[in-house]
């Protein structure tokens, strides 16, 4: 593999215009380059939010508060479950964790609506609950969310804040909340590119950040690893697969790539309304020394 050509993709990202706020690459757990506002600015990340909710399940098993194989209606708030109809819980009795991680629910909409997303989520006439088909909806993030929030007796973003972010020197990041006020987990949040890559290399790491072992290493094993097959080469546990790694991915060119193999990882944050594929394609062409492979077009929002 030829040395990565930084310099050849920040001057390809000028030519064709591409707003990109910053741009870091990472070789063997270290900052190799870095480009544009990489520390000083928060910027939205969309649905790489929904990854931080999988780091919050890896944290809340590893403390057996929960387990992905049981049904999402042991976690949720009693009051809503008990409002559902019988019919309506036998709908949603095989629909776990795991499941909803995997995005393999078909039936859910794009996103939550209405005055009372949670009840709103579990009113929804799921045809064919147990089959398993990639079905991408922010709804999942969200119950998700609701699920470990109630599992863990703590509003989310305050767990995450926590168990993730201050110990990687990351002061509480904004978040979005529903209307009843649960975290979203699906989208809403903001982070700097630099924050960005600490999370990424803690992934790398196998869970480990410094001495400190955050994530169980089986944990970001499976959740990263393929889990349920789609178009764009699989999904793991609100990751996405990326050659022989991983991506964390948001909709306008919000990137975290984890790439064992090369022992790099490459993070930016950008806005590309449209033209996300031909920066992946440069940053294949200059970084990873050619353009094969395949990025998840993810539709996050």
């Amino acid at each position: 593999m030829s040395k990565p050509d930084f310099s050849g993709f920040v001057e390809e990202i000028h030519e064709n215009g591409w707003l990109v706020y910053g741009l870091e690459l990472w070789q063997d757990g270290k900052l190799e380059a870095a480009y544009g506002d990489t520390q000083n600015t928060r910027y939205p990340i969309y649905s790489v939010t929904k990854s931080m909710v999988s780091i919050a399940v890896g944290m809340a098993s590893s403390d057996s508060l929960l387990n992905i194989n049981d049904s999402v209606l042991r976690y949720l708030p009693e009051k809503y479950v008990q409002a559902m109809s019988v019919q309506q819980r036998e709908v949603y009795k095989p629909i776990t964790l795991q499941r909803l991680m995997t995005m393999s629910v078909d039936g859910f909409p794009f996103r939550p609506s209405g005055s009372n997303w949670l009840e709103e989520a579990l009113s929804i006439p799921l045809k064919e609950p147990e089959t398993r088909t990639f079905a991408y909806s922010n709804v999942p993030a969200y119950l998700t969310g609701v699920a470990v929030s109630a599992a863990v007796e703590e509003r989310l973003d305050q767990y995450l804040n926590r168990r993730l972010f201050r110990p990687l020197g990351i002061p509480d990041p904004p978040c979005q909340f529903s209307p009843e006020g649960y975290f979203y987990g699906a989208t809403g949040m903001e982070l700097t590119v630099n924050e960005l890559s600490r999370i990424g290399l803690m992934l790398s790491r196998e869970g480990k950040y410094g001495q400190k072992q955050m994530l169980p290493a089986a944990y970001v094993k499976e959740a990263t690893s393929v889990q349920q097959m789609n178009r764009e080469g699989g999904y793991g546990y609100f990751f996405w697969k990326y050659k022989d790694g991983f991506s964390l991915n948001g909709k306008w060119g919000q990137k975290c790539y984890v790439l064992p193999k090369q022992r790099m990882m490459i993070t930016f944050l950008s806005h590309l309304e449209e033209g996300s594929d031909r920066i992946r394609e440069s940053m294949e062409k200059h970084l990873l020394g050619g353009n094969e492979g395949n990025d998840p077009v993810a539709k996050n929002r």
